[in-house]
């Protein structure tokens, strides 16, 4: 057996409870990640038996019986789930006048994983009706501390973190970018060739962690800037590359003003450097980018901020990642070590961003503060540390 058989149940998302309490306040939810990461076998958990209809539309049949979407669903009562929704954008119209008639008995779960096509189905239709909720792969809080250096390897993708073997794994992985470009992107009305964008992603492998430059890639691909520039947010709206934006502050600094990009799932990102074991990683010039993608996506992930950034100056001054908490500024720096030092960089960003706290993320296994407001947080402990934040 390549892959391990589960049950929705084995591992909970933590995105459940977010969706129930969407459902409640709301009369949509829109679940909203990349194809594959479990979106479906969670609303099927939440629907159970009680959900009142449940369309793929992926499914030809489903399809059919929604071609006349009104007909369709204007006598539901409950939970209506509707998959892989961005495939018929006309539908929301149709959502919009349903959710809106007297006496509504329905509550709609629309799954999606291009936020171009569903967002802007969201935004003219249903604006102050849906709520959202991001789902990726599997997060540290979900595994558990112990599997970090399984997660970091093999990404969150359910059918990738638990295939039984780092083989089959690279294997799941290597066919989900193939299958992701040759069917999932065309599906979407995307008719780049599937070759260019692979070339585009790949090579954004290589600059996973570094600043945005659409002059190199441009050069690189033989196109445009403009053309590299909507490439990229293609692979974005995909959820499958994160542009991180830059923070202006107002300082006496020349700051950068381009983005940094990375491949949003670390073993997304592995499979396309051709990295397949521990070993092939831990010897990668790539290794620290990739630490720092996969640390930021898991703070991101586990604080639910969809609103981050980082900051950088031409003259050094840089942090990895700046977030909002409240009225609180909280940095992080990510490191690739087991016992990182306090660092000019470092007190550059406390005093210019006047952040209340700044956390150094590193791979050992202690925490321990490194100056006031400033502390060396091992990653193994993100959860623990960040977790209660999001609750209280």
């Amino acid at each position: 057996m390549i892959f391990k058989a589960y049950p929705p149940d084995v591992i909970p998302r933590t995105a459940e409870k977010a969706v129930l309490d969407g459902l409640a306040r709301n009369p949509a939810v829109a679940l909203l990640g990349p194809r594959q990461c479990g979106k479906t076998t969670l609303a099927r958990k939440i629907a159970d038996d009680r959900a009142a209809g449940f369309f793929d539309l992926e499914d030809p049949a489903d399809r059919a019986r929604l071609e006349i979407p009104g007909l369709a669903l204007e006598k539901l009562v409950g939970l209506v789930v509707i998959d892989e929704v961005q495939r018929m954008p006309a539908i929301f119209e149709t959502l919009r006048v349903l959710i809106d008639r007297p006496g509504n008995g329905a509550r709609f779960l629309l799954l999606g994983s291009a936020s171009p096509h569903i967002v802007r189905g969201v935004s003219e239709s249903l604006a102050g009706r849906v709520h959202h909720v991001d789902l990726g792969g599997f997060d540290l809080s979900e595994v558990g501390p112990e599997r970090i250096d399984d997660l970091w390897l093999r990404g969150g993708f359910p059918r990738a973190f638990l295939a039984d073997v780092e083989g089959a794994s690279a294997a799941w992985r290597s066919d989900f970018i193939r299958t992701f470009l040759e069917r999932d992107l065309p599906q979407l009305g995307i008719t780049i060739p599937s070759a260019t964008l692979g070339r585009f992603w790949t090579m954004v492998a290589h600059y996973h962690g570094q600043i945005w430059n659409a002059a190199e890639l441009a050069r690189s691909l033989g196109s445009s800037e403009p053309t590299a520039r909507r490439y990229l947010d293609l692979m974005t709206g995909a959820y499958v590359v994160r542009q991180l934006h830059p923070w202006f502050e107002n300082v006496a600094k020349r700051q950068v003003r381009a983005p940094k990009v990375y491949v949003r799932d670390s073993g997304l990102l592995h499979a396309l450097l051709g990295l397949a074991s521990h070993t092939d990683l831990g010897g990668h010039p790539k290794v620290g980018a990739s630490w720092e993608g996969f640390v930021i996506e898991q703070i991101l992930t586990l604080t639910r901020q969809r609103d981050a950034y980082f900051w950088a100056t031409h003259g050094g001054g840089e942090l990895d990642l700046l977030v909002f908490d409240g009225p609180r500024r909280r940095g992080y720096e990510v490191k690739r070590t087991d016992a990182p030092k306090l660092t000019s960089s470092m007190r550059s960003a406390m005093e210019s961003l006047r952040l209340d706290s700044l956390e150094v993320v590193h791979a050992g296994r202690k925490s321990y503060p490194l100056a006031e407001g400033v502390r060396a947080l091992a990653a193994k402990d993100l959860v623990e540390e960040l977790l209660p934040r999001v609750d209280g």
